[in-house]
């Protein structure tokens, strides 16, 4: 499968001098599989390029959309998908049973006046507000080889996060869970070490410093140390740093992932680890 990053940064989208290297585009991914089939987990601010682009290739008329959680910066873009203007497309929603429930609630909500001038139901795409091919097992979908299944995350407010396997490959992606506070109904720690467990690729949720984090106990996101002490123990393959702080220029980045590396250079392990970028195409 391919993974192409559309939005990596959290919270807030911030263009500009400072964040041109790494993007500042809220999150927003592609994940292509080998027959072409195109899943899109959220709506952040990177949609709207996402869309641009799909626009312009006329063998793709069919996209799925995966959501981890109704917070803004997942859902900002959506207004602004050009594919969802247009009679020839289709959007299949997939997150869980109560999609139609849920996610057309307040994918409606967001466009409702006075917040925006085109409402949901005036959109021309057809839009499918419930899986149409559900594995046997809950929160399972199985998109032709591809076969993705939703787990609970550690947020505020609740979300999922998503693990993708195409021939025997397995990405997992969770862009919002903290490790080190227990969140009402969000798993433990140890949870996500069995799962992710020989992941060939994790990208997670690292957006803060230690320092930070004193300050931000509790807001549903993590330290990067804790995110590359999950990975060395779940021993996946290659981690991704992701859900970038609004407030972390590209210099910050590339300091923090230098610590990141001393870190699993001292563990004596051979993980890949890098710092996600706005653009950039990783294939497993």
């Amino acid at each position: 499968m391919k993974i192409k990053i559309w939005g990596c940064r959290g919270s807030l989208p911030t263009p500009g001098r400072d964040t041109y290297r790494y993007g500042g585009n809220t999150t927003c991914i592609e994940v292509r599989t080998a027959s072409g089939q195109i899943a899109v987990v959220d709506a952040g601010s990177g949609l709207s390029n996402l869309g641009k682009e799909l626009c312009s290739d006329n063998d793709v008329k069919s996209i799925r959309f995966f959501f981890t959680h109704s917070h803004w910066d997942h859902l900002l873009g959506f207004p602004f998908f050009r594919p969802a203007y247009r009679n020839d497309y289709t959007l299949t929603f997939c997150s869980g049973p109560h999609a139609e429930h849920t996610i057309r609630n307040f994918l409606s909500h967001q466009m409702q006046a006075p917040f925006f001038p085109v409402e949901l139901d005036s959109l021309s795409a057809r839009m499918v507000f419930h899986c149409d091919n559900p594995c046997h097992e809950e929160r399972f979908c199985c998109c032709g080889d591809l076969q993705v299944k939703a787990f609970p995350v550690n947020h505020s407010n609740g979300g999922f996060g998503y693990r993708f396997l195409e021939e025997g490959k397995v990405f997992a992606f969770a862009p919002d869970n903290e490790l080190s506070f227990h969140h009402p109904d969000g798993p433990d720690r140890d949870y996500f070490g069995d799962l992710f467990k020989g992941a060939d690729l994790l990208i997670h949720d690292a957006q803060y410093t230690d320092e930070q984090y004193r300050h931000t106990r509790g807001w549903g996101h993590s330290t990067y140390t804790d995110t590359v002490d999950l990975a060395l123990k779940a021993g996946v393959k290659r981690l991704g740093l992701f859900h970038h702080d609004p407030d972390r220029t590209d210099d910050d980045l590339e300091r923090q992932l230098e610590r990141c590396k001393q870190k699993i250079t001292s563990a004596c392990s051979d993980l890949e680890c890098f710092a996600v970028a706005e653009g950039m195409v990783l294939n497993i």
